[in-house]
This record gives structure tokens, sequence and C-alpha cells, in this order.
């Protein structure tokens, strides 16, 4: 039995666990890398396995970062079973048709330029047929309810707690007279978060995989992002100013219009416009609406007692999806809240916004989520300016915020209780440590390894384990 490291290994992106048991190949997730442009095309374009030599996949949840190149995984030739909850496997619907989008956008503008340069156009990562044909292969699953992916091999599913339908799976895989359980964490969310409930902890695991994005930092408490979020609408709106949101248009967003609603049933939101200016958070959200066996009990009492009965929607928002009311709101006179994807400022309309706006010391940016090395958002984070943007110079003369509290993704502590709890319920001989940067995952290894465990591994990319 084998288990080796294609994503997410010594960095945050690209998430892509391969488990052999016997005969048989059994991928936990399939995600996109973000960050350094030449690397991630390379790395999303050449899987590092044959495709169709793996069996059946196990998709923990809807960000890219994990099922952004399951079409590349089909397009190549796999032609196993997908299995999910029901709601990511809807979530998949819009965020794979969006990045086919998205890919297809990309290359048409570098082909434009390679055409002058002289060179061969390059081909999109995947198309819209390519996300069809992967639709096709999902397998819904309840939570908590055991499936058998391949033969020889159970697992279940189990609420994490971080994004809507988002899961930690616990697979028991037998070979021979032996019965190995191993837990792949997925990303971890946090107690007390708004919509979605708490992180459930798998028990009785031999071996765990187990993210490490905050694995060096603490947030703030959850309780402190609505402040965070009144007091930059406050000063913005004194200013006279936008108050731009770069937000994944998957959980944060949502998370944000809630917190939004919360200040305006509370009668603490300035007389300023709201703008969700994605097409993908629409859809999105769209899907949150049909999914209530996900919500926590607050979001099902927010909802009886909302005056409109939407903890998602209020009189001063409005949902954009149309690019020509998008390109307005850059001339709109007078204080806006713009939020709009992408999350790290990697593309989407954020861009534009930015490009307009970020110029202007009336501007604040509020990041509310992870910022990847190589990014954009990252780079204005760590006040860099000028910055590049769709092919610009722009001085970034913003007020920069970021508020933490907002992190979808269990902190340092919060790690360290789910680490406990996963090892006071099993027989936990050793974890592997992904889904983080150097630096965190090294500082968490010596915590876990503190707490009582001393196998703690950080994987290499392609490095492969006998279990």
């Amino acid at each position: 039995m084998q288990l080796q490291f294609w994503g997410a290994a010594g960095e945050v992106t690209g998430s892509m666990h391969l488990l052999q048991v016997g005969r048989h190949r059994l991928l936990v997730d399939c995600g996109l890398v973000q960050g350094r442009r030449k690397q991630a095309f390379d790395r999303n374009r050449n899987l590092p396995f044959e495709p169709a030599s793996v069996d059946a996949v196990i998709l923990t949840h809807a960000h890219l970062d994990h099922a952004g190149n399951l079409p590349t995984l089909v397009r190549g030739g796999f032609r196993g079973r997908i299995w999910c909850t029901s709601a990511t496997a809807d979530l998949c619907d819009a965020m794979l048709a969006d990045s086919a989008h998205i890919q297809a956008s990309d290359v048409r503008h570098v082909n434009r330029r390679r055409k002058r340069q002289g060179k061969r156009p390059f081909e999109p990562l995947y198309r819209i047929d390519d996300v069809r044909r992967t639709r096709k292969r999902f397998r819904a699953i309840d939570y908590g309810a055991w499936f058998s992916p391949v033969p020889g091999v159970r697992a279940r599913l189990l609420d994490a707690g971080h994004i809507l339908g988002s899961a930690s799976a616990l697979v028991e895989a037998e070979e021979g007279s032996r019965t190995v359980r191993i837990v792949f964490s997925g990303d971890i969310g946090r107690k007390g978060l708004p919509i979605l409930r708490d992180p459930q902890v798998p028990e009785g695991a031999d071996y765990v995989v187990m993210e490490s994005t905050y694995g060096d930092r603490r947030h703030e408490p959850p309780s402190a992002a609505k402040e965070a979020l009144r007091s930059c609408a406050a000063a913005t709106f004194e200013r006279g100013g936008k108050l731009l949101v770069p937000s994944f248009a998957l959980g944060r967003t949502q998370e944000v219009v809630y917190r939004l609603n919360q200040l305006w049933e509370a009668g603490e939101l300035p007389e300023m416009d709201v703008f969700v200016d994605s097409p993908l958070a629409i859809d999105v959200t769209e899907v949150f609406a049909r999914h209530p066996e996900c919500w926590d009990a607050e979001m099902r009492e927010t909802q009886e007692s909302d005056s409109d009965g939407d903890p998602l929607g209020f009189r001063r928002l409005r949902y954009v999806r149309d690019a020509e009311e998008s390109k307005r709101l850059n001339t709109r006179p007078g204080p806006a809240i713009i939020i709009a994807a992408s999350g790290m400022c990697e593309g989407g309309r954020i861009l534009h916004h930015l490009v307009n706006h970020a110029w202007k010391p009336t501007t604040t940016i509020l990041f509310v989520g992870f910022q990847a090395e190589h990014t954009l958002g990252r780079k204005i984070l760590a006040g860099q300016s000028p910055v590049p943007i769709l092919g610009a110079e722009v001085d970034v003369k913003a007020r920069v915020e970021r508020a933490d509290a907002y992190s979808a993704h269990a902190d340092r502590t919060e790690l360290l209780a789910w680490a406990e709890r996963a090892r006071e319920t099993g027989r936990v001989g050793r974890f592997f440590l992904v889904h983080g940067e150097p630096a965190a995952a090294a500082s968490l290894a010596d915590a876990v390894r503190a707490g009582g465990t001393a196998d703690v591994r950080v994987p290499a990319r392609g490095e492969a384990f006998e279990l």
C-alpha cells in the first residue's frame, strides 16, 4: 500500500494525493496549481501519472485548488467515478464551467500576443465540453454514508466545516490481511463560522494527511469579522470612496454578504450601495439556497428572523451579472462596496476595479482570504507599489486592510486541537502535513511532535510512502 503526494506538497495549491491499494489507484483531489504562471501552466497541463491508470477520485470540496483540474484528468482518459457530497457536485457545475471560460479567455489573450511574435498558439487547459464530460463522472454521497470507490477500499465523508459541502475523508483500505485507516482532512474549517456547521474529526485513523495553511498563525476570533467590515465601510463612506473586497466566489463572498446583512438589519451599515460583481458568485449563492442540509443552526434561525427571509440579501445589495453593468460601477459616483472575484486578484472583475480605484487615496482594499505567494493579492498586501494589473503599472495609494477573522481555514490553535482529537480517537502512527507553505508546515510539524506524535512528515512533491 503506497501513498504518493503530487500536489499541495510544500505549497498551498494543487491538492493531489495518490493512494495505491493492490492493483487499484485512488486519487484524493485533483486541484489546480496557482501562483507562478509558467510553473502553474506546466504543472496543470502535464499530470504526473497516466489519467487512465486512476480508478476513482474522492473530492473533498469544490475550491479550484482541490477540484479545478478534474477536467484535465477526464480529458486525459480517466473513466472512473468522482465521489463527493451533493453540494460539492452542484458547486462544481458552476466552478468548473467558470474555470473553463477563464482558460479560454486567457488563452485568447495570450495567443494574440504569440501570433504577433510568430509563435504557435496555445490550447486552453480544458474546454466546456471537458467540464460536461467530467460532471457525468460525479457520484454524490451523503455525509457519514459508507461507499466503496475501488475494490478493497471503503470510505466515508464527514463535514469539514470549510465551505458548503466540504468534507474530510476516512479511507479504510484492505490489502492482504491488513486493514489501514487513512484520514484526509481536506481543508479544515473553524468553529463558530456563520452558515456552516463546525468541523468534524474522523475517528480511528492510523495515518493522517492534514492541511497546514495557517500552521504558524492565529486568527482573530470569527466574531471580529463583522466589526472589521463595519469599520472599513464606515471609514470608506466618510472619504466618499469605494471599498473593494477581493473575494473568492465560493464561501467567502457568501460570508461577507451574510455579515453585511447582519449590519444592515442592526442599522450599523452606512447608507452605501453594495454590489456583488461576479456571475460565478451569483451561481454559487443559488447553490447555497438549495442545500439547507449543510447550514448550521444560526443560519436557519437567521432565515426565520430576517426581515425579508433572506440572510444573503438586503435592500441595498445588488448582484451584478452583466459585464456592461460591471463596467459602469467604475464610473459610478459616491461611496460603494464592491465585492468581486478573484480572491487573490489573479483574474476576474476585481482587476478592472483595482485599475480604476487602487490609485485613489479614498479607496480601501480589504483582503478577507489567504493570499498565496507570487499572486497580485500578496504583492498588494505586502505593500508593493506599483503593481502590474492588466498590462499597466498601477501605483497603490488605497488603504490596504486585512481581516484574518474571515478565514475559512483553521488557524494554528484550531489545527492542533483537530490533530489532538484525531490522535485521541485513533492509533495515529504518522501525520503528513500538506497544503501549507514551508514555514507554516514546519512550524505545525514541530507542534504536532510536541503533542505526542514523533513521526510527522512534510512530504515533497512526488515523494511516496509505504503504509
